[in-house]
């Protein structure tokens, strides 16, 4: 796998606390047998989190990306895989709240090469635990996924929210060359939602992996809103229940392709 290159892009707002040990745990989980970058993008933290970028960079091959203002995760995930795309091969996304298990990308990539676009760590595989989520969290995202899998059927996926994922680099590049920046247009945590549901619609071949979720190892506090954030996943299901046509003509016209000369 040393022949391929792969972008590991993290969307990180304020995790000084979290950062340093994953960055850490990512060098040891890949170096050896990955041709591989990090690339953090900063969205506008008011913390130590760009500083601590800036000084890993000396250590290992990490980039920083950063945002003025805070913008929210789907303005970074934009941001990030715009730029993580372009350049390997293969793009890792994974939270920057170190509650996720660098050793588990290896296993990712080569379920990649055996044929799939996106390969989901999932919370609802077999093997999968959650360790130290709030139980109220934990019945919230299983009632979810069972709602959002019976609404829309992705054949491989059970876990549509989840951020580590492995995306082949030219999937991505055919999504955003489809769906223009409105590849992802939700700015919250409802954004890796959307994102599933574009790769659906560019009929994507998903798998998926039992991830082991660490909220124990995570230090920072959560930046869920529950409430908003559920909501948006209602807008976002509707809107991707509207025919691909629809979406991507919206785009075209906003890019101005429509326009008669």
């Amino acid at each position: 796998m040393l022949d391929k290159k792969i972008t590991v892009m993290m969307p990180a707002y304020n995790e000084e606390r979290d950062l340093p040990g994953l960055l850490s745990r990512i060098q040891l989980a890949l170096d050896g047998w990955a041709d591989y970058r990090i690339l953090v993008v900063d969205d506008g933290s008011r913390d130590r989190t760009a500083q601590i970028v800036r000084d890993a960079a000396a250590q290992m091959p990490v980039e920083l990306v950063q945002h003025p203002r805070n913008m929210g995760l789907g303005a970074a995930m934009r941001t990030g895989l715009k730029a993580a795309a372009q350049e390997s091969d293969v793009v890792i996304t994974l939270d920057a709240d170190n509650s996720q298990d660098p050793e588990l990308i290896k296993s990712m990539v080569e379920r990649l090469e055996t044929g799939f676009d996106v390969v989901i760590a999932s919370r609802f595989q077999p093997g999968a635990q959650e360790i130290g989520v709030p139980p109220f969290r934990i019945f919230l995202s299983h009632l979810s996924s069972a709602g959002i899998r019976t609404l829309i059927r992705y054949p491989g996926v059970r876990d549509y929210t989840c951020g580590f994922r492995a995306y082949r680099a030219e999937t991505l590049r055919n999504l955003i060359d489809m769906f223009g920046d409105n590849f992802i247009r939700e700015n919250g945590f409802s954004c890796m939602f959307e994102l599933l549901l574009n790769l659906r619609a560019l009929h994507a071949r998903a798998s998926e992996v039992p991830l082991i979720l660490r909220y124990d190892l995570k230090e920072g506090a959560s930046k869920m809103r529950i409430l908003p954030t559920m909501w948006r996943y209602l807008i976002t299901l509707i809107r991707g229940l509207l025919p691909v046509s629809w979406r991507v003509a919206s785009e075209r016209k906003r890019r101005g392709y429509d326009k008669k000369s």
